[in-house]
């Protein structure tokens, strides 16, 4: 169903402005949280319809679900990021396959690996990351991935997944490798979201790269509460933003900016299944 059909069926009345999707946000955090209600309704003022919000540990789940359970635009995803993966458990994946039944949870994430931080042992984060993408394949979800400074690995990992080239096997978030990195998850079927870097002023690569990523595999995010765009870098993030990452987009593109909100509003709709998810 097209983006606005969509919205105009769940609320009775046509959007005024695109609709954007911020397809991922963490708004369980604490810096977030005093105000967190404020924060959806500027989002849904600025046509930002609907949100996701990504677990980091097992911990934050509860909190999450409390969350998207109480306003209608916000949908879940669960998983154990390669940061907090430190005491992995393979008994963590009957928790995380529990909680993926969870009405609105529309992917298992935030996964993946870091060896930028290098928090959790290579060989531990591996496990978790190759248990959890086998969880995705089970649920039918995709999966939201994490990549920093660990691309070779990164896509060797989702090469052997249950998920390559599957209908829609997930999103590397918040990209910020080269353009080879982009071209082998492409390859395997994976979207590739941007986020407020889009908009920095040394990000040259990153924006040629938007520029090359096919039209119908882009998204948007804002990485709330970190990555803020431009003009407010060095501020608060918040998911409202993810218009200035839309914008950027566009003009990178060379296309109006109520057509990249289409898009990536029907990429994102695609991906994570909004209108068919357990409610």
């Amino acid at each position: 169903m097209p983006a606005g059909e969509a919205i105009r069926s769940a609320t009775g009345v046509m959007p005024a402005q695109p609709v954007l999707v911020d397809t991922h946000c963490h708004l369980d955090f604490s810096p977030v949280v005093s105000d967190v209600d404020e924060m959806i309704g500027r989002a849904m003022t600025a046509g930002v319809t609907r949100m996701v919000i990504p677990a980091l540990d097992l911990d934050r789940v509860w909190a999450i679900l409390s969350l998207v359970g109480r306003h209608d635009g916000l949908f879940a995803a669960v998983g154990v990021h390669p940061n907090s993966a430190e005491a992995w458990q393979d008994a963590w994946i009957d928790d995380l396959r529990g909680f993926a039944r969870q009405g609105k949870v529309v992917a298992i994430g935030e996964i993946g690996l870091d060896y930028y931080w290098n928090k959790t042992p290579i060989d531990v984060q591996h496990s978790a990351f190759e248990r959890q993408l086998e969880l995705a394949a089970e649920c039918g979800l995709p999966v939201i991935v994490h990549n920093r400074e660990a691309c070779n690995d990164v896509v060797a990992a989702l090469k052997a997944s249950p998920l390559a080239r599957t209908e829609r096997p997930g999103v590397l978030h918040s990209f910020s490798a080269g353009w080879p990195t982009a071209s082998a998850v492409l390859d395997l079927g994976f979207y590739v979201g941007f986020t407020g870097p889009l908009t920095y002023k040394k990000a040259g690569e990153l924006r040629e790269i938007a520029a090359r990523v096919p039209l119908d595999r882009i998204l948007i995010e804002t990485d709330s509460p970190y990555q803020t765009p431009v003009p407010h870098r060095g501020s608060r993030n918040e998911p409202a933003n993810v218009r200035l990452v839309a914008e950027k987009l566009a003009e990178i593109r060379g296309l109006p900016y109520p057509e990249i909100a289409r898009i990536t509003t029907e990429n994102a709709e695609r991906l994570f299944g909004f209108e068919t998810v357990n409610r």
